[in-house]
């Protein structure tokens, strides 16, 4: 089959999906198109286009990685520009949830579809089926349903829903571009009502609601419980339905009002809109597009809403203490505890989880191919750890299936639906869950059934597993070359040397810093190059404070000064390496991290990637190179401009070390200097690996050799004085603290070379020599161990 090749995609419909989708199109550098209809009320026929693209760069959290890229969003009207339509070869609808408008959008546009081109729904629930009827027949094959969860730039799961005619090459195809070219986890879903992720997550949702009215609960209080506590999104229960919107979610319930029925689905009963949802709908409060549904904000302060008065009252309230010392304990251990507990909040905890796996198990077979697909899309549509029959599996199979079959016999659970025959007897039973080495399990054949084997997967060389899978662990594949507490040096092939961190946070110890150094030698010696990938979030938090607290105490800042020296030392190490050594960044590289990635040939970054030099929120300068890398850069951008002045170009270096700025995407921290147009952003994190070793090998086999070291000019003692002149006033003012004030002098006493004239030519060592004067005088002041200690004690920046 040859490759789907997406040169161009068109997005039908400018509202809070579509244009979130067409957002999340350019930020892996897909062209896209996005229509909507001709604006009635404005001269400008796209002005309801236009509107919406603008109104991207101000949503939070941004669904552009950089919000420049909101004008290579082409605005596009059905009126004058469906002949736009045949230069795209995916066209994705998300126009609103009514058959009637999008049966209608068909029918205009199907002549306009070039030959080849798949026409894909994004929809919530709808019936994908019954829209291709809309379609001729000639289109039905390359049709499916195609649904992104909100915000589709964060959220990673995609459901894939074909109907009887879509060809089934067409759905290979389009999962492998929204897995590599969008970075997304797919489920193939059946095409029954709200498909699988919002069947199960909005019955849980209902199920919550009504368990909540039913132990008088605080919505605070629930959300506290169901949060991370509970291994699901931090956002908990109501705070996500603010997220997701209001609106969204009581279409999705009269999706499933309107479509089931009590034959059809015995939880039927519970479906009801709850009557809080019936009433912050009757008052325009959606949520936070509205700034205001279960919760809203009152300045600094968080409100909640309170049915009975129809009031926000002060929030804030947290859940009994005992509660999260139980969801702690071992999953078989914690719910016999919450099942047995006397209290409401430890009830409604057993109760939401008990009507979770009664729920996805009586309606496994109907609304999913395996378990698989159920416990992926809640953890990827619903940010859970765990999906229902994972933890069921963990905590015991059998043990705890008896116990929700003794709920359902006397009466506590949503219906009198006892567990399907095969949670008690058969392969299930047998295996101890429904995921096992052989795959998931499918009721419908009443087989364990393995992964998709797509091409695509191929480069997820460690994917994420679910419980009872097997597959590769990354902690112990390969062959291990060195490995002590601190770092794992491994490969995979032979080939390309792999180095893990394992030190908590990845935080850069001296026994991390001294592997790393092992790891440049290995590959030197025998290998083509270094990756450095630890398997999981974050690349890096930054140097290990409280590795470097000991030495100070006994040996004072000359002890420090040797530990930052050496350290200074492996990074140019790597940088001047003879062969390439790649940064393979995900999540956080901040500080002493991002300084391990500047210092690298090449950064792979997953999409998701938060780069930025950030010490001086502990009252300290970056110390191992990072402000040596900025005036390297400086200079090095300068002599390749015509405007010969540093100024310009150490300024936005300076800012960024001296704000402590942190790219919010791997794309805005390019904006930073921190990634450099030659790196290569990754949209699927399970590819970062794959990417980076082949990276690796492609500037190996192009002939790598390190760059040269060369002097390079500082702007000065002169340059120093105009960098701290833009400050006084801040400082006067009263923005930044004296300590503050203090710290950035000497950032850019660094950046400029110190006491030199400008245009004075010096090396990185130089520099890095005031790098570690600076740091190390920090150390010795009190504002700066103010600051240590109280990060170190509360996890926060103090400003003093």
């Amino acid at each position: 089959m040859n490759r789907f090749n997406v040169k161009k995609v068109a997005v039908l419909g400018a509202g809070v999906m579509g244009a979130q989708i067409a957002a999340h199109l350019v930020n892996v550098k897909v062209p896209v198109v996005l229509f909507d209809l001709a604006d009635t009320k404005s001269p400008a026929k796209n002005g309801i286009v236009t509107r919406a693209i603008d109104n991207l760069k101000k949503l939070k959290p941004s669904p552009l990685g950089d919000k420049a890229d909101a004008s290579l969003i082409q605005a596009a009207n059905y009126e004058e520009h469906l002949e736009l339509l045949q230069g795209c070869d995916l066209i994705i609808e998300a126009i609103a949830e009514r058959m009637d408008w999008k049966t209608d959008l068909y029918t205009k546009i199907a002549p306009h579809i070039a030959p080849g081109a798949i026409v894909a729904s994004n929809t919530s629930g709808l019936s994908i089926t019954a829209m291709s009827a809309a379609l001729p027949d000639a289109l039905k094959p390359r049709f499916c349903g195609i649904h992104f969860f909100n915000p589709p730039r964060y959220m990673p799961l995609v459901e894939l829903i074909a109907t009887p005619t879509t060809e089934p090459g067409v759905i290979d195809q389009l999962e492998a571009f929204v897995t590599t070219g969008l970075g997304k986890g797919v489920v193939r879903a059946k095409d029954t009502p709200n498909f699988v992720a919002n069947r199960v997550g909005i019955a849980g949702m209902l199920s919550t609601m009504k368990e909540v009215e039913r132990y008088g609960l605080t919505y605070d209080v629930v959300d506290d419980l169901t949060g991370k506590k509970l291994g699901r999104a931090s956002s908990g229960t109501f705070r996500t339905a603010d997220v997701v919107g209001l609106d969204t979610m009581a279409h999705v319930i009269k999706t499933l009002q309107t479509t089931l029925s009590l034959e059809t689905d015995p939880f039927y009963g519970s479906f009801d809109t709850p009557a809080v949802l019936t009433k912050l709908l009757a008052l325009g409060n959606l949520g936070q597009k509205t700034k205001a549904g279960f919760f809203k904000k009152a300045g600094r302060d968080v409100l909640r809403f309170e049915l009975d008065s129809e009031e926000y009252v002060p929030a804030g309230q947290k859940s009994d203490e005992v509660y999260a010392r139980m969801l702690k304990k071992p999953a078989g251990e914690r719910l016999k505890l919450l099942r047995n507990s006397e209290g409401p909040q430890g009830q409604f905890l057993w109760a939401i989880l008990r009507n979770a796996f009664h729920y996805a198990a009586v309606h496994l077979g109907t609304i999913a191919h395996t378990a698989r697909d159920v416990d992926q899309a809640m953890r990827w549509g619903f940010g859970m750890k765990q999906g229902p029959f994972e933890l069921w599996q963990e905590a015991g199979w059998l043990e705890v299936a008896k116990m929700v079959q003794e709920d359902i016999d006397a009466g506590k659970a949503l219906c009198n639906t006892p567990l399907p025959t095969w949670v008690f007897e058969g392969p299930v039973a047998e295996a101890g869950g429904v995921h096992s080495a052989q795959g998931s399990f499918n009721p419908t054949t009443g087989q364990f059934e393995a992964r998709r084997t797509l091409p695509v997967y191929s480069r997820q060389l460690f994917p994420e597993l679910l419980l009872g899978e097997a597959g590769p662990d990354y902690r112990t594949a390969g062959t291990t070359l060195m490995e002590d507490d601190a770092i794992r040096l491994w490969t995979l092939d032979n080939e390309v040397v792999i180095a893990s961190i394992k030190t908590k946070m990845h935080a850069i110890s001296p026994d991390v810093a001294e592997g790393l150094s092992q790891a440049v030698d290995l590959a030197e010696a025998s290998y083509q190059g270094v990756v450095i990938w630890s398997g999981d979030e974050p690349f890096s938090a930054g140097a290990d404070l409280q590795a470097m607290l000991p030495g100070f105490m006994m040996g004072g800042a000359a002890a420090i000064n040797e530990a930052e020296g050496e350290l200074q030392r492996i990074m140019l190490k790597i940088r001047y390496a003879n062969v390439p050594v790649i940064a393979a960044v995900r999540g956080l590289a901040l500080g002493g991290g991002c300084e391990l990635a500047v210092h690298s040939a090449r950064r792979v970054l997953h999409m998701e990637s938060y780069v930025g030099l950030v010490e001086v929120g502990v009252g300290l300068v970056p110390g191992a190179g990072g402000l040596t890398y900025i005036a390297r850069r400086a200079a090095e951008n300068a002599t390749a401009s015509t405007n010969k002045d540093l100024i310009p170009f150490l300024t936005e270096g300076f800012k960024a070390a001296a704000m402590a700025s942190v790219g919010t995407s791997a794309l805005e921290s390019r904006g930073l200097g921190y990634v450099l147009d030659s790196d290569v952003v990754v949209p699927h994190k399970d590819e970062l690996l794959f990417t980076a070793i082949n990276e690796a090998k492609a500037l190996f086999a192009g002939g790598y050799r390190a760059p040269h070291k060369r002097l390079f000019p500082v702007a000065g003692r002169s340059g120093k004085a105009t960098i701290l002149g833009s400050l006084v006033n801040m400082r006067d003012g009263g923005f930044i603290s004296q300590h503050d004030f203090h710290i950035a002098g000497l950032i850019a006493g660094v950046l400029t070379g110190g006491e030199v004239d400008a245009g004075t030519l010096v090396s990185e060592e130089y520099l890095m020599t005031l790098e570690r004067q600076a740091f190390c005088s920090l150390l010795e002041h009190p504002k700066t161990q103010e600051r240590i200690m109280g990060m170190l004690s509360t996890g926060k920046p103090l400003r003093n």
